[in-house]
């Protein structure tokens, strides 16, 4: 399903992500369409065909069981339609998304505070 087999995948950074994107749209001419607004108008967008793949569907199980290879393939693309927009639009606001992301956690697990010894290590202990 995936460009590379999972023995040959990597791991990509937000920062790789946005470079590469930042590059995609420099050499295309399209920083001139790239404002904050345009790019949350098209990240909406994608969320919306992101929602309609599961509008009908009910709940679904974790791992996509009875998913096609074709559903999986569609839902794939929507998600990274969603995540290259967001990457976009963090860059274009400057602002870094992946740091962002960690001090929200560190945020919410003070608002949210373990009630209970069965939470992993990794979730409680947030170092930023």
């Amino acid at each position: 399903m995936h460009m590379f087999p999972r023995s040959q995948a990597r791991d990509v950074s937000l920062k790789e992500l946005s470079k590469r994107l930042a590059e995609f749209a420099e050499v295309r001419g399209w920083d001139q369409y790239h404002s904050p607004r345009n790019l949350l108008l098209a990240l909406v967008g994608e969320v919306g065909e992101l929602s309609e793949i599961f509008q009908w569907k009910g709940e679904v199980a974790k791992g996509l069981p009875d998913w096609s290879y074709d559903d999986k393939k569609h839902l794939e693309e929507e998600l990274s339609d969603v995540l290259l927009y967001l990457v976009r639009l963090s860059d274009v606001c400057g602002l870094d998304l992946g740091q962002a992301a960690l001090t929200k956690l560190l945020k919410n697990a003070e608002k949210y505070p373990v009630t209970n010894n069965n939470t992993p290590t990794s979730i409680t202990n947030i170092q930023l």
